[in-house]
């Protein structure tokens, strides 16, 4: 006798493709440079001491998703790859299958998400998750909640799309110089609380064309007369979908964005009935409905009923409340004839706790590495080897993290800081509030304060850094001081320069920025 009860990890692992995208970074810059011949790709960068693309993965494995589509430039791949492949890695996620593959992008001429997809489409044959390798997802939001949520929605009534979008955490005013770069923008967003459904979404053209007024079609607020607005959100970037989507896709050949195009485009389907008609049918797709159902029964939130959203709830991420409604089961094609059309809805979470963040911008690399700063505990190695690093006259305060093989010298002070590994920090230096990425060095009685200071960096004796940024491998000549600049390599290379007192590179970095 066959078992047809299969463990629910497999189920899931059946169900969806994950579609990990790791671009340049543009807004990374000067960090995410090269360093010589060597690319330095943002899925790289650190944050709290670990690739950032660890944080992503690690959510996708506690989600019981398997398989991994990673999208990335092709300069970067060998990067890429040898570190998802390192044994300390793979002990990170064991259970994933990440299949690297490459796209033709320079960061002068980026790609869009939605031209990305239609690229690998042919290798996408089941509903997907779509996420960026920069988002450092919340402690208390899983993917699982997400992917249930579609589950639900999609055998419910026919939803096509679950996102997530979070309240991030502002940069205190003054801490992070304008010429670091902007912060992640939000926009405006309509939804509906009760039904956990995105309705409108903010685009670029929206506010070209009226950039004082949110213009909202009729039909939307007559099927939704009570909605929220808001504009305190960030979109996560990441979204459970359709496999029907990307035959959509491929009819809308301008769209490049796919969340400044064509979500918004999709949100306007649930309420305008001529695009309905018109791509209702194609977006209506059943692939995938009867894997949903059973993965529903195994699923810990479920318990022989579905959901619905319940009406007194008062938050903006609306809870599940069970009720006496069976999960339908798969149609057969008699049924999809006399079948209403699917409500195609976008379900959304709304996510207010916790320190989630997009590390897609200076600003934020920054703030991110301070949130985990506030959780860290600092203590003293416990083996030998790294012990013997760290002078025993070294004063490194308890909200602060040093990576393995890092040697601080007698009487230097850390405080509120990120040391990468094998870094070397000479006597009495005095580092406050910074981020030193892997294999900086840091000469005798330097000052810094407010730092990002990319990998294979060297200051010199004496220097003072304030609120500074440096490309990898860039020196600091001893003695220098150095406040609120962007500090690339072409700059130190040819040749000596006045940086006095704020004056430098600023304005040839400004028109490189992105």
């Amino acid at each position: 006798m066959m078992d047809f009860e299969e463990p629910n990890a497999k189920l899931v692992s059946r169900e969806f493709l994950a579609i990990v995208l790791a671009g340049f970074g543009n807004e990374l810059f000067p960090l995410t440079s090269d360093h010589g011949e060597e690319p330095c790709p943002k899925a790289l960068l650190p944050v709290a001491n670990r690739p950032m693309i660890d944080y992503p993965l690690t959510w996708l494995e506690q989600s019981g998703i398997t398989e991994v589509l990673l999208i990335c430039p092709t300069a970067h791949r060998s990067s890429i790859s040898h570190h998802i492949h390192s044994d300390t890695s793979s002990s990170s996620y064991p259970s994933l299958h990440v299949d690297v593959q490459t796209f033709d992008e320079s960061p002068d001429e980026s790609i869009g998400t939605c031209t990305v997809l239609k690229h690998f489409s042919s290798r996408i044959q089941q509903d997907f998750v779509l996420l960026p390798c920069d988002f450092i997802p919340p402690e208390d939001l899983s993917l699982a909640s997400l992917l249930d949520k579609y589950r639900i929605e999609s055998n419910l009534d026919g939803a096509i799309v679950s996102s997530c979008w979070f309240k991030a955490r502002r940069t205190d005013k003054g801490t992070v110089p304008e010429e670091w770069g902007p912060t992640n923008s939000s926009v405006p967003i309509i939804w509906d609380k009760k039904l956990g459904t995105l309705l409108y979404v903010d685009t670029p053209d929206d506010i070209d064309r009226n950039s004082d007024e949110l213009e909202v079609r009729m039909s939307l607020l007559s099927r939704h007369p009570v909605a929220s607005l808001s504009s305190q959100y960030t979109d996560s970037h990441v979204y459970v979908c359709k496999r029907s989507l990307l035959d959509v896709l491929h009819q809308k050949a301008s769209f490049e964005s796919f969340r400044e195009e064509f979500i918004p485009w999709l949100c306007k389907i649930q309420y305008q009935k001529t695009k309905q008609d018109k791509y209702g049918r194609a977006l209506k797709s059943t692939t995938n409905n009867a894997t949903h159902a059973l993965a529903l029964r195994h699923s810990t939130l479920f318990g022989g009923s579905t959901f619905t959203q319940d009406p007194l709830e008062d938050s903006d991420s609306p809870s599940l409340k069970p009720i006496t409604m069976s999960v339908p089961s798969s149609p057969t094609q008699a049924d999809d004839v006399n079948e209403p059309l699917a409500s195609l809805r976008i379900g959304v979470i709304i996510h207010d706790a916790g320190s989630a963040g997009r590390v897609n911008n200076i600003p934020t690399l920054l703030e991110m590495n301070r949130q985990f700063l506030t959780r860290a505990n600092y203590a003293l190695p416990t083996d030998p080897e790294n012990r013997a690093l760290i002078d025993p006259k070294s004063q490194i305060s308890s909200d602060s993290m040093v990576g393995s093989s890092t040697k601080i010298g007698e009487r230097t002070t850390i405080k509120r800081s990120v040391i990468g590994k094998h870094c070397v920090i000479g006597r009495m230096a005095r580092i406050i509030g910074c981020v030193l990425l892997d294999h900086c060095v840091v000469a005798d009685g330097a000052k810094l304060e407010g730092c990002i200071l990319g990998r294979n960096t060297k200051v010199g004796a004496k220097a003072e850094l304030a609120r500074s940024l440096t490309q990898a491998g860039y020196e600091v000549d001893a003695g220098a001081t150095i406040r609120n600049e962007k500090l690339e390599v072409s700059d130190w290379t040819a040749g000596p320069q006045e940086s006095e007192s704020g004056e430098g590179s600023s304005e040839d970095d400004d028109s490189g920025e992105d």
